[in-house]
């Protein structure tokens, strides 16, 4: 049960609350930057860099400065919402400002998406956003009847290749195996038809791999230890941005194969929506490349981390959970989904603890007053607000052990806490449209975070895994798997 309503009388109004000076130092406008991105990657790391700060200045709203810095970015200074209550401004588009700012206080360049601003990048105010985001929303309802037996045909031949190489090997490393089941489903339900069908065969998930390096780089580390290999490390990814020329050609592959099967989606965009063709192809690769597949990579490994960690207690629980709704509704249906509120509630819980978009900008649109638990603060217009989402959905206030993987937190009573999940870019508890930000495949990327659960525990008794963190994503190694004993 949440400590959220002994917290209660901790909402006040700004008005309620001692309007304080946002503490922090931001530093001298060159070496600051540096200072602070070398802390953050590698003398204290990401979540102690922010806890540091937090017992610094006795605050969750603080000034800091966050990667890249100079000379990519030439205003790294930001406004850090660390906390729950405050957090939640950077969906309030009538305050905040999305333009540009995906990737941070840098944006890659236009020529990794054909010289267009495709969806992500743009604010709900500009025209196009609501065509753009009506397309992706109409394109993935058209889908929705492939979702789930399109993601049950990709696990199977993904578990058949786990217990393959852990039957030789005696252990499987899942990031790559996931990868490819990622990118497969994502071809086959926007193009309808394998990639290895293709000209890009087998190459797919490298092909998109070295376009998202390339762009990401500057906000990425391999997590070395302070010594003379880092400083290369930092000055090598966060001195200039990767030329876009060294992965033309990948990129293009990408493209035509879009281009040629895509063409019932590009269709539509162009009769229904108005949208360009090649706009529209460039719009439907970063939604399937950057969004989907970019988000599955961080997404399924971090699924199975959390998962596996909750333990053979919590794996018995699911399982009976799983088989017997599975028995009584005739299948791995939306209604069968739907009844198990402990796989509700442990896909909800895995969003919380461990958000795999873990951070959110906005540009303040106007001057206006925000909140902490204890203080209110002025945030001026043109300001960079920055949310480190972890903190928000690990807020001790809120949540009672935060920092614990509580299976069924969000059983019963506990679904009153949903609107303190962040993970989408909104709360979970709101709607996507298409004039907010809110994340278009939200509802999709619960379901098959659920059904990856369903399928895991109807064929497996438990697991145990491995994991570790590279780049972006959790890496994760399967050790052992016990499948279901025959009846």
């Amino acid at each position: 049960m949440s400590s959220s309503s002994s917290s209660s009388s901790s909402l006040l109004s700004p008005l309620q609350l001692p309007m304080k000076p946002i503490p922090g130092d931001c530093g001298h406008t060159f070496f600051g930057p540096f200072r602070d991105r070398l802390a953050y990657f590698y003398h204290e790391g990401r979540d102690k860099f922010f806890e540091n700060r937090i017992q610094k200045h006795k605050s969750t709203i603080i000034k800091t400065n966050m990667p890249p810095g100079p000379l990519i970015a030439s205003c790294p200074r930001v406004v850090c919402l660390l906390d729950a209550v405050s957090f939640p401004v950077l969906f309030d588009t009538s305050k905040v400002e999305k333009r540009d700012v995906l990737d941070g206080t840098f944006l890659p360049s236009l020529a990794y998406t054909g010289g267009h601003r495709v969806c992500a990048y743009l604010d709900p105010s500009e025209p196009k956003h609501t065509s753009l985001k009506s397309f992706i929303l109409s394109t993935l309802s058209a889908r929705h009847h492939k979702f789930i037996p399109l993601f049950q045909t990709g696990l199977s031949e993904l578990f058949n290749e786990l217990e393959a190489q852990i039957s030789s090997k005696k252990e499987a490393y899942f990031n790559t195996l996931s990868d490819t089941m990622s990118f497969n489903y994502v071809f086959r339900l926007f193009c309808d038809k394998s990639p290895s069908e293709t000209r890009i065969g087998f190459k797919g998930p490298k092909l998109v791999d070295k376009w998202l390096l390339f762009q990401l780089a500057p906000l990425g580390s391999l997590g070395l230890l302070p010594n003379l290999l880092c400083y290369f490390e930092d000055i090598l990814l966060r001195t200039f941005t990767f030329p876009y020329f060294l992965v033309k050609s990948d990129y293009k592959k990408l493209y035509d194969v879009f281009y040629e099967f895509g063409s019932s989606v590009l269709d539509e965009a162009e009769s229904k929506f108005g949208i360009e063709r090649d706009e529209a192809c460039h719009n439907l690769v970063f939604l399937a490349g950057f969004n989907a597949y970019g988000g599955m990579k961080v997404l399924f490994p971090g699924l199975i981390k959390w998962v596996a960690l909750a333990g053979q207690k919590v794996h018995k629980k699911l399982a009976d959970e799983i088989r017997t709704t599975v028995e009584v509704e005739g299948g791995v249906t939306l209604s069968a989904l739907n009844k198990m509120v402990l796989t509700k509630s442990v896909v909800y819980e895995y969003l919380r603890i461990d958000p795999p978009v873990p951070f959110q900008y906005g540009k303040a649109k106007v001057d206006f007053v925000i909140q902490s638990h204890d203080a209110a603060f002025e945030i001026k217009k043109g300001e960079m607000i920055f949310g480190y989402q972890p903190f928000a959905t690990k807020d001790p206030k809120v949540f009672e052990n935060p920092e614990e993987f509580v299976g069924d937190r969000f059983v019963g009573e506990g679904e009153k806490l949903l609107k303190y999940v962040y993970w989408s870019n909104g709360r979970e508890t709101e709607e996507t449209r298409a004039g907010n930000k809110h994340c278009a495949g939200k509802d999709l990327v619960v379901l098959l975070c659920r059904v990856m659960v369903v399928e895991l525990f109807l064929r497996y008794e438990t697991f145990e895994v491995e994991s570790g963190t590279f780049m972006f994503a959790p890496s994760v190694t399967f050790k052992s798997l016990t499948k279901v004993s025959s009846p």
